[in-house]
């Protein structure tokens, strides 16, 4: 049975992984926070369920225990492209592979241990200054956190719906039995799609298709790569074809009076960074920090320095979406020195600055002219 308190210092609207990284952040700050979502947990969605070292990290630093997931570290990136194939390790640590649902329930556990007031089941049905309509009840609060997605309605309330850019992809998901066969995360490029791979568990991977092509399903993508298609052979799905979109959004603004938005609802960057878990982590911090001085706008500030590095990463990655011979050209210049593709990964997890990336840049560009 939910307990509606008359009042609370932050009200989350929205129960996934950013929701509960917020209101997670927010309670360790020593505010009272209350969390409502229409949907009871586990919330599950298509997502290529893999973490980078970086996300971990965050994580982490909210006191969210990853590491203790039934999970699969990975060790670095892989890329696929035909008969080339080009990987690095990242620089320290590993990323980790796990279904969404154990991530969602570890957070669940976190959430209510910190003493988050958690209102499952619960239909928020309107804003204004300083309440919220939830079920039929007004709760009182200081800030409202709009963390329910891309489709964000909190953010059509607050009058945050402006974009600077705003683009779409189309993702599925599937998992299947079958053991990992190596310790990297794979992305295979085809002609406007790729297919990732990602180790989830020991006897497990899960398989996601993006593509500009609505249609375009997982068993019609695949037999277009041969070795993926034969390594998967007849091996069991475990789990029903899921669909999502994949958004790349810059919004004018995260912020609005009294209402904050996180995770998706804030923004996001294509799905082929893999970056989406560790930057819904890190809005939670910077949102408390601003919670805790009281001066919301300090949050728009660090959000927007936030997306710098990832929306780089994902236009120069949709690059090689856009065709086969400038692709085939780029990865086998990574190829032929592969401390160039690890440089980049290290940049990609925060772990080399962007004037250093530039130089990485200026010698890519001179060995793919060279190639």
């Amino acid at each position: 049975m939910n307990r509606y308190p008359s009042s609370t210092d932050l009200f989350v609207i929205g129960g996934g992984p950013a929701g509960l990284a917020a209101a997670i952040a927010a309670r360790r700050r020593g505010l009272d926070v209350t969390l409502a979502d229409c949907s009871v947990p586990p919330i599950d969605k298509a997502c290529g369920e893999g973490i980078m070292p970086d996300g971990l990290a965050a994580a982490r630093a909210l006191g969210i225990p990853l590491e203790d997931a039934a999970g699969y570290p990975f060790r670095g990136i892989r890329f696929v492209n035909g008969d080339v194939c080009v990987q690095g390790d990242f620089p320290h640590g590993h990323g980790l592979g796990v279904r969404r649902t154990a991530l969602h329930e570890i957070m669940v556990e976190r959430a209510a241990a910190d003493g988050v007031q958690l209102l499952w089941g619960a239909r928020v049905s309107g804003i204004r200054d300083g309440a919220v309509a939830v079920d039929g009840r007004t709760i009182h609060t200081g800030v409202i956190a709009g963390a329910d997605g891309g489709n964000s309605i909190v953010r059509r309330w607050a009058g945050l719906d402006e974009f600077h850019r705003d683009s779409r992809r189309f993702a599925f998901r599937r998992h299947y039995d079958i053991a990992p066969w190596s310790d990297f995360m794979e992305l295979h490029w085809g002609d406007g799609h790729q297919i990732y791979v990602t180790p989830v568990t020991a006897s497990e991977v899960c398989v996601v298709l993006i593509s500009r092509d609505q249609h375009l399903r997982l068993e019609d993508a695949l037999p277009r790569f041969p070795e993926l298609h034969s390594r998967l052979g007849e091996s069991a799905v475990s789990s029903r074809e899921r669909g999502g979109i994949s958004v790349s959004r810059r919004l004018r603004s995260v912020v609005s009076g009294h209402v904050a938005l996180v995770g998706d609802a804030s923004g996001s960057v294509d799905a082929i960074t893999g970056e989406g878990l560790c930057l819904l982590f890190q809005h939670a911090v910077l949102l408390a920090d601003a919670l805790e001085s009281g001066d919301l706008v300090r949050y728009q500030a660090a959000h927007r320095r936030l997306s710098r590095r990832p929306e780089l990463m994902a236009d120069l990655m949709l690059v090689l979406d856009r065709g086969r011979r400038l692709r085939g050209r780029a990865l086998r210049a990574l190829a032929s020195k592969p401390q160039l593709f690890t440089r980049m990964l290290a940049m990609h997890v925060g772990e080399l600055s962007i004037p250093d990336f530039a130089a990485n840049g200026l010698a890519f560009g001179w060995r793919f002219l060279t190639v």
